[in-house]
């Protein structure tokens, strides 16, 4: 006969065990993969912007590219960090290279909410939906 004692322990020690294990499980399940191509328009000071993102993600990095009309740059500094993901492009812009910083959100699968800092001078904000 099993003592009532053991067997209580036993089977709160196996429903803890489950739980350490199962939620961090469900944690990285939550977050989407956004390796693939997204694109965007969104207007800005200097007029309206179409860009297509080639992201590459792996673990917590995040390796690309970043297309607009002006120039093909690849992405640096890429982060992703949950549903965060955070990225820099140096664009060449009129003899010069501006820094612009991308904070995003990974609403879905298929999209991700930024917002964008134009070397300090505009701050910007659209959705980049995955290109199918």
């Amino acid at each position: 006969m099993i003592n009532r004692r053991f067997f209580l322990s036993f089977i709160s020690c196996t429903v803890a065990y489950a739980a350490a294990f199962a939620l961090p499980l469900v944690a990285v399940a939550a977050t989407p993969n956004v390796s693939g191509t997204f694109t965007t328009t969104f207007d800005t000071a200097v007029g309206v912007q179409n860009y297509t993102y080639t992201f590459v993600a792996k673990d917590a990095q995040l390796t690309g590219k970043a297309k607009s009309a002006n120039a093909e740059v690849a992405i640096e500094d890429g982060k992703i960090d949950g549903s965060k993901i955070t990225f820099v492009e140096n664009m060449p812009y009129q003899g010069q290279t501006l820094r612009i910083t991308y904070v995003g959100t990974i609403v879905s699968a298929d999209e991700i909410a930024f917002k964008r800092d134009v070397a300090g001078f505009a701050n910007e904000e659209f959705v980049a939906k995955r290109s199918k």
